[in-house]
């Protein structure tokens, strides 16, 4: 026994032994047991008549005790699945206004919009290597600048690390975390990025999904493919 009298690791062995003396003896303890009022509420327990000890109170307990966790489970799968769907039906609708661009310009304006208005965002951007003519709107990024920012062989890279001022500017002043894409435009892949900034630490993390966002890339990239960048 421990100092509380309560059971240890050490005699479990004690506590079978003395279970298999209970069983063997029901008749003479269960009377007794019965008449202890102290021991049945200290065990949930209730006596209903001489002989008979009613587990409804303990059962109940453990029932209702379940139920409560199930409840939470179903409650907090309801309620992502509820956030998955709005966020798709936000990124749908997103989709749409950028299809209606009439130009480059215009691409990179309705993705900011879309991205303050639908979701809370600070900012979105769109940036490109300056291997030859940047349209107007677009960040411009240095040879190599997309591999330095999310890696050589990177696609996207999302949390506090892909925060940087060459895609947000003095926006950068108010962004925490940020989701940025892996682009490639027109016949030569001139690569560049589609950047997303939030003003939540939790707003882009590592361990998320990009799969939203990445859709949103793949768009930008073949509604950008409409018109050719002017020199």
């Amino acid at each position: 026994m421990s100092s509380d009298g309560g059971l240890t690791s050490l005699d479990l062995d004690d506590w079978q032994a003395l279970r298999r003396h209970l069983v063997r003896n029901a008749s003479e303890f269960a009377p007794e047991i019965a008449r202890d009022k102290a021991l049945l509420e200290a065990l949930g327990l209730q006596p209903k008549s001489r002989h008979l000890i009613d587990f409804g109170p303990a059962a109940l307990s453990r029932l209702e005790a379940r139920a409560m966790k199930d409840f939470d489970v179903r409650r907090q799968l309801e309620m992502t699945a509820k956030a998955n769907f709005d966020a798709q039906s936000q990124t749908h609708g997103m989709t749409l206004n950028l299809m209606e661009a009439r130009n480059h310009s215009d691409l990179a304006r309705r993705l900011n919009d879309e991205a303050r208005n639908r979701f809370g965002l600070v900012a979105a951007t769109i940036a490109l290597e300056d291997t030859a003519p940047v349209p107007l709107g677009w960040k411009t990024l240095d040879y190599g600048g997309v591999d330095y920012i999310v890696g050589e062989n990177g696609l996207s890279l999302l949390g506090p690390d892909a925060v940087c001022r060459v895609l947000f500017d003095d926006d950068v002043k108010r962004i925490k975390s940020a989701a940025v894409l892996r682009i490639a435009l027109w016949r030569e892949g001139r690569p560049g990025l589609v950047a997303f900034g939030s003003s939540d630490f939790d707003g882009f993390s590592p361990d998320m999904g990009a799969e939203l966002v990445a859709f949103v890339a793949r768009v930008v990239e073949r509604v950008a493919d409409r018109w050719p960048v002017l020199a």
